[in-house]
């Protein structure tokens, strides 16, 4: 496979990108799904070719980072593994992000990956779809109760039962819990979705390279209206329908899978950094207890599906033995941090650090907090907005941000020039008071 790929500032397979701590590897997964035996490639080449540290990021893929000078040795040995695209071009494009539930999840109105299957296929088989950008993405839903809902998509699709037919409601630059613009059957749900990308490309210029950008200058009616002309059938209206509230933290723990008889096992990967050995051990796991598979989330942690109800307190405490958080009650499974000053020439403070920091003096009250510590105001870890953001205003000090409809960004400024000391003294206060809710 050809590595002649066009420039980008977004790391790929076949694109390793610079950082602080040497070069990044982004793998790509096909709904977030691994194999063992490719869990155990990609834990070697982090061995062999880096320094060892593999994230779990919030697009449900894998990165490796510290990559030194054996970059192609690197590809080579995961393009060998089946992790890479059936095109060199089709790498960036492969952004299609499902539930990590998909066909197993219990509230599922329908199995998605057959569906993805196709849509995957044509983002990376068609040449026109190569023009988009490499943050151009995608959202297939099929009614999970396990469900990211909360990161924009470009297009994003929903499945929805209407008088007895399987509908995909979808929208545009937005998430399922928007209001959708209209909806299709769901055996047109590969056609739209051809006509939507198309569509873009025929009215985007060059600076408009997501579709938010496009719908600034394009008004929606418009939009549809063309849209409208290049399907087959008709858009349905479905102005009445709400995508459900997904259920929150079914990323973590055991729960019943719709199989009778099975359940999978989530666990977080602290603050979304895995260890060869972490990997390898959970590859093993998987092979000994489940399918062979494991499934990275939007909620950096992993699933391991296919498990006999009467194997998983073993499954968990082993996934606990390798440094994996498997309990709600621990306070590092609730925060989040981007890179920070150890890797990333941007970052004012090591956000890694002091989210360890935090989470220690959490733990020690007995508390939780869902808490995202971003070295810069570009806020890479976190695709959307987090309850309350520290934000790095120098080594160690942050501003700290709660989030707020009302206000863009982080949401409202609530206290500058924070000590971690500081800011879990507001957090515990918070938590205490009886007029926060």
């Amino acid at each position: 496979m050809s590595t002649a790929i066009r420039p980008s500032a977004c790391p790929g397979l076949l694109r390793i990108v610079a950082a602080l701590d040497g070069g990044i590897c982004r793998i790509k997964l096909a709904g977030g799904v691994i194999s063992s035996a490719q869990a155990l490639a990609v834990a070697e080449a982090a061995e062999a070719f880096a320094g060892g540290v593999i994230e779990a990021t919030n697009r449900a893929n894998l990165q490796i980072r510290g990559i030194g000078p054996e970059h192609q040795a690197l590809i080579e040995r995961l393009l060998a593994a089946g992790l890479g695209p059936t095109t060199a071009a089709g790498d960036d494009v492969r952004n299609l992000m499902l539930s990590p539930g998909a066909g197993i999840d219990r509230q599922m109105l329908v199995d998605t990956r057959p569906l993805a299957g196709q849509i995957l296929a044509t983002l990376q088989g068609h040449p026109r779809f190569h023009e988009l950008s490499a943050k151009f993405a995608v959202q297939l839903d099929g009614g999970e109760a396990l469900a990211m809902l909360e990161h924009h998509h470009d297009l994003w699709l929903s499945a929805l039962e209407r008088d007895g037919q399987l509908l995909l409601a979808f929208g545009l630059a937005g998430s399922p819990v928007d209001k959708p613009l209209a909806a299709v059957p769901q055996a047109q749900g590969h056609e739209l979705l051809v006509a939507v990308l198309e569509l873009f490309l025929d009215l985007a210029t060059p600076e408009q390279t997501r579709m938010r950008h496009l719908l600034a200058q394009v008004p929606v009616a418009d939009f549809l209206a063309q849209l409208r002309s290049r399907l087959s059938g008709p858009l349905l209206t479905v102005d009445d329908w709400q995508r459900p509230l997904a259920a929150p933290g079914l990323h973590l723990g055991t729960y019943p899978q719709r199989q009778a008889g099975r359940v999978y096992v989530g666990a977080v990967a602290p603050l979304g950094r895995l260890d060869p050995a972490m990997l390898k051990g959970a590859a093993q796991l998987a092979r000994q207890y489940g399918d062979g598979s494991l499934r990275f989330t939007p909620w950096q942690s992993l699933l391991l599906p296919e498990i006999a109800p009467a194997d998983a307190p073993l499954v968990s405490a082993a996934l606990s033995q390798l440094g994996l958080l498997c309990s709600p009650q621990q306070a590092l499974a609730h925060l989040t941090a981007c890179t920070g000053s150890s890797g990333c020439a941007k970052a004012q403070a090591d956000t890694k650090a002091d989210a360890l920091q935090l989470a220690a003096r959490l733990q020690a009250r007995q508390q939780t907090a869902a808490v995202h510590l971003s070295g810069c105001p570009r806020s890479c870890a976190a695709a959307q907005v987090a309850p309350a953001t520290l934000l790095a205003v120098a080594p160690g000090r942050y501003d700290m941000y709660l989030r707020d409809a009302a206000q863009p960004g982080f949401g409202a400024l609530h206290a500058c020039n924070l000590s971690i000391e500081a800011a879990h003294a507001l957090l515990d206060a918070r938590q205490r008071s009886p007029l926060d809710d």
